[in-house]
């Protein structure tokens, strides 16, 4: 009896699992999985020849307006049709969020869809059908490879493209250690030769130098909006002389004119707040990270930046590091020394040199505009400091330099508070600023760190959390700028009556560091005016 029961029972398992896959079956022939068909293909779109320069224009966006607007100009100087597009906004996030997959970080949905709401904006609006907008403009965007999502953009671009009914426009992908390369397969019809990446250089270069100026005045100014004006002012001639391919050094000194004519007051006492994290969630200026710089400006806080710049020293000192490390081991990438048909010793003197070239370059041209005691990052510093908490081999994001810019923010009394922003769920930078910085600012207890994620929404409760951080920060500022009077024993209307008669009135000057907030530190460099007042 219990043998009979037995059989009856496994057959009606077996009659079951015959349901549950027929069932199965059936739902994945109407949802097209069906595993007899071949593995899902992403097909070649047209290719970007030669032929097609004239008549084809080049799409980009991503970086900070006054790069996106600087490089548009340095490839016009090179006779490419370029167009840079608007900051993605809550618009692009919904455009992408309708036409990409589930699942993907933020910088996904604001970049794709700023580029789909751009092709429909072209399509609705201007007139052109889609055959003419596919065959008369691409896409470029950047690509890496490691671990993050960032390394499947292009084929996110793709899909949402095709079921956004743009299927085959094309999209080149600039990789961050191979160059351009065409994401469909082919070799790139741009002329990758040594004015081009001098023209794109020059862009970037300049547009960080008018980033920095930007923050470094505008909490200052007098009359709100006057840096903005300038600023616009700055871009156009820049704009100009790199398009028409002229010297750049008058541009630059009209640019720094227009900048000396804004005024400032630096008695105001304001906490310097630095942003990092994941590079496009730190850099945007839009919707994707709730325009964190201008809230935080609006709060009354000096906003401190990365520059762009910051982040190919950081390849150059990463590509110098993996050869020193890789050029000791044998029989690695069946070569000699692990670096096979290349002379390593070479290598390492030419990215050497290309640091010092890249720096060089820099601090020329921020002189010429008035950027004055700028200092790019120290990368043998930061991953020395770093590498006891997060290991230099590990990669993705940006790597160890997110621990390593917080320890020296506080050792070194850069800024008042940092805060770590970036999408919700990146994992390189979550990693990084929701576990190794907890130890961080255990074991530096004035450290002010506040990590924020990006989600499109929920702009309320960032902000909320922002300013009770920031309330610290200007507790922090006040402290200094109090401790600074103390010491040059000055009063407030003191010291306001000799900023207001003298050189550092001026918006370009700069006071030497001695800790986080500007006015405090114009304090401690006050000299030689005691004998020109009789309040002693």
């Amino acid at each position: 009896m219990a043998v009979a029961n037995g059989k009856e029972k496994a057959e009606d398992r077996s009659s079951l699992d015959d349901l549950l896959l027929g069932f199965q079956k059936e739902q994945e022939q109407e949802l097209g999985l069906d595993q007899t068909k071949h593995q899902w293909f992403d097909p070649v779109p047209r290719q970007f020849l030669a032929k097609d320069k004239s008549t084809t224009t080049l799409l980009f966006g991503g970086l900070t307006m006054a790069h996106d607007y600087l490089v548009e100009g340095a490839l016009k100087g090179l006779g490419y049709r370029v167009k840079h597009m608007d900051c993605p906004d809550n618009e692009s996030l919904r455009f992408g969020k309708e036409f990409g997959n589930r699942g993907q970080c933020n910088p996904t949905y604001f970049t794709v869809g700023n580029l789909i709401k751009y092709l429909h904006h072209l399509r609705d609006v201007e007139g052109k059908s889609k055959e003419e907008i596919i065959r008369n403009y691409l896409f470029i965007t950047s690509g890496s490879c490691g671990p993050c999502r960032f390394g499947t953009y292009v084929t996110e671009y793709r899909k949402a493209l095709r079921d956004a009914g743009f299927d085959g426009f094309r999209v080149l992908l600039f990789q961050q250690t191979d160059g351009l390369k065409q994401a469909t397969g082919g070799e790139s019809a741009l002329k990758l030769d040594t004015s081009f990446f001098l023209s794109f250089l020059k862009a970037v270069l300049l547009g960080d130098i008018l980033n920095a100026l930007a923050y470094r005045i505008r909490p200052y100014e007098v009359e709100a909006g006057s840096t903005d004006a300038a600023l616009e002012k700055c871009k156009q001639y820049i704009y100009e002389a790199l398009s028409e391919r002229k010297r750049l050094r008058p541009a630059l000194i009209r640019s720094r004119k227009e900048l000396q004519a804004v005024r400032v007051d630096r008695t105001k006492v304001k906490p310097k707040v630095s942003i990092i994290g994941e590079f496009w969630a730190m850099t945007t200026e839009g919707d994707g990270n709730y325009q964190l710089q201008r809230f935080l400006e609006s709060e009354g806080a000096e906003v401190e930046v990365q520059s762009v710049t910051a982040w190919i020293l950081f390849l150059i000192w990463a590509g110098r590091f993996d050869t020193k490390k890789r050029m000791n081991l044998r029989e690695a990438d069946s070569g000699k020394y692990g670096l096979k048909g290349v002379q390593a010793s070479r290598r390492l003197r030419m990215l050497w040199l290309a640091d010092r070239v890249l720096r060089a370059m820099f601090q020329m041209y921020a002189r010429a505009v008035g950027l004055y005691h700028y200092h790019l990052p120290n990368m043998e510093e930061i991953a020395r400091v770093a590498h006891e908490h997060y290991n230099n081999h590990l990669r993705g994001g940006e790597g160890h330099m997110e621990v390593g810019k917080l320890i020296l923010n506080v050792k070194k009394r850069k800024v008042n508070m940092t805060i770590s922003v970036k999408p919700f769920g990146c994992m390189p930078s979550s990693g990084v600023s929701d576990g190794v910085q907890s130890l961080i600012t255990e074991k530096y207890p004035d450290a002010i760190f506040l990590p924020i994620e990006t989600t499109g929404d929920g702009a309320i409760n960032v902000y909320s959390r922002v300013q009770m951080m920031l309330f610290k920060a200007k507790q922090a500022a006040q402290k200094e700028f109090d401790e600074a009077l103390s010491r040059k024993r000055l009063t407030a209307d003191q010291l306001q009556t000799i900023m207001s008669r003298s050189k550092f009135a001026r918006p370009l000057l700069t006071s030497r560091h001695v800790v986080a907030c500007t006015a405090a530190n114009w304090v401690y460099g006050l000299r030689g005016f005691f004998n020109r007042y009789s309040w002693r």
